[in-house]
């Protein structure tokens, strides 16, 4: 196995940086371009498209956040405002978006993107530029990135929390579908090696285009197959019709998810009993029975009374524009070298999931990991829950982004013989 790991130290790569010219530094690593008694963040969220549903609830919490600084003296003194606009769940405006963001709005740091393809899209501009970057969806994990921090949970802490459940309690053989892209594939790697290091089996996998909206073939598939349970990774609007097809079919096999109900809310939005037997691995659902959380919720639909819901996604967005405050605020600036510099060190963080910490030398968090119930009638409980940090990175890779810059995405196959397909 190889890591093909690659890099510079940190004034090395500033100083390569350098030399590409003003217009590759325009967002650089300086203080705020928005004037001299403002801040300005980027807030560049899906609020129409294929990604609406999940995207929306990302822009609210965001600017739920936002309005909670300002009332309180915004950051170092100095109000905070935005630039915001609808990227419609489409990576060529992301890409025409994040541009403007870093080169005309002068964003001082920038939350962008729901799908793992969005951050593949914008990110080699966001590197380019040097620019203060928070991707806050749970993700497939291994983003080793100088400028990017990941917010939400790997999937090696999610699936890591609920597939080791369902083999306990369900039975070793499993069936995987996943969304037919970065993040459904790369999952799906990990389920294959936690299946290895639990003593379960992978007996069929399936990867679907985000496009599909007839699930009939599948669910034979897995009929057919008759798994203990199934991996299911999907995502997307389209993905949703699955959940109905599978009620209507019978297909009542137990399902675990690192996906639907903490980001698409499927429990909320279709008749029970589609979501029977659902258990997701999530850091945090809007039905956490906690007084920090059940506090949150009432702040937030006191803002927007008719939000659909709160999703995991949201919550990363919430809790990581109050912790970049709060690492402005200790270096005394808004100058993007130092914040990276202060997060680095790490941090911890009071969210509405619970304590948690950044993880500052791989740019992750640890998160407390719950494995979420759905029952028959769409009632979610916890069944689990215990702090997982993000483990690939920081010792599986061992990167340390405080020592050497890189802007990789390791994958599992380089390191698990078991996610190598090609073998």
């Amino acid at each position: 196995m190889t890591d093909g790991r690659s890099g510079a130290s940190r004034r090395s790569f500033l100083a390569t940086g350098a030399a590409l010219g003003g217009t590759a530094l325009a967002g650089c690593l300086t203080g705020s371009g928005s004037g001299e008694n403002t801040v300005k963040l980027g807030i560049i969220e899906d609020r129409s498209g294929n990604f609406a549903l999940n995207g929306t609830p990302k822009y609210q919490a965001s600017m739920l956040a936002i309005e909670e600084l300002n009332e309180e003296g915004g950051i170092l003194g100095n109000e905070i405002e935005t630039f915001a606009p609808d990227p419609q769940s489409d990576n060529q405006r992301y890409q025409q978006l994040t541009r403007q963001a870093i080169n005309e709005e002068n964003v001082d740091a920038l939350w962008a993107g729901y799908s793992s393809a969005t951050r593949e899209t914008i990110r080699p501009i966001i590197d380019q530029n040097e620019q203060l970057y928070f991707y806050t969806t749970q993700y497939e994990g291994g983003v080793a990135d100088s400028y990017t921090f990941c917010m939400g949970a790997t999937a090696r802490q999610q699936l890591g929390s609920v597939f080791p459940y369902m083999v306990e309690n369900f039975g070793s053989d499993v069936y995987t579908i996943a969304a037919d892209y970065n993040f459904g594939q790369l999952s799906a790697d990990w389920v294959r090696v936690l299946a290895d290091e639990h003593d379960a089996n992978v007996i069929g996998e399936e990867f679907i285009p985000l496009s599909v909206t007839d699930f009939g073939s599948t669910i034979n598939n897995i009929q057919d197959a008759d798994p203990d349970f199934v991996m299911a990774l999907l995502v997307g609007a389209n993905h949703t019709s699955f959940w109905s097809q599978r009620s209507s079919a019978g297909l009542d096999i137990p399902m675990g998810t690192s996906t639907v109900m903490a980001q698409g809310y499927q429990h909320k939005r279709l008749d029970a009993p589609a979501m029977k037997d659902v258990y997701g691995g999530f850091n945090y659902m809007e039905e956490l029975p906690t007084s920090r959380n059940e506090e949150f919720v009432s702040r937030f639909y006191e803002k927007f009374p008719e939000a659909s819901y709160i999703n995991e996604e949201a919550v990363n967005n919430y809790f990581s524009i109050k912790m970049y405050a709060q690492a402005a605020e200790a270096v005394g600036s808004t100058d993007q070298a130092d914040i990276i510099e202060e997060l680095e060190k790490g941090m911890d963080v009071a969210a509405p999931e619970g304590d948690i910490s950044l993880q500052g030398p791989v740019h992750h968090m640890t998160h407390n990991m719950r494995v979420f119930h759905c029952d028959e009638n769409h009632n979610i409980t916890v069944k689990d829950e215990q702090m997982i940090p993000e483990q690939f990175l920081s010792e599986t890779v061992d990167v340390d982004l405080a020592e050497e810059d890189e802007t990789t995405q390791y994958v599992p196959a380089n390191f698990y013989e078991e996610a190598d397909t090609t073998k």
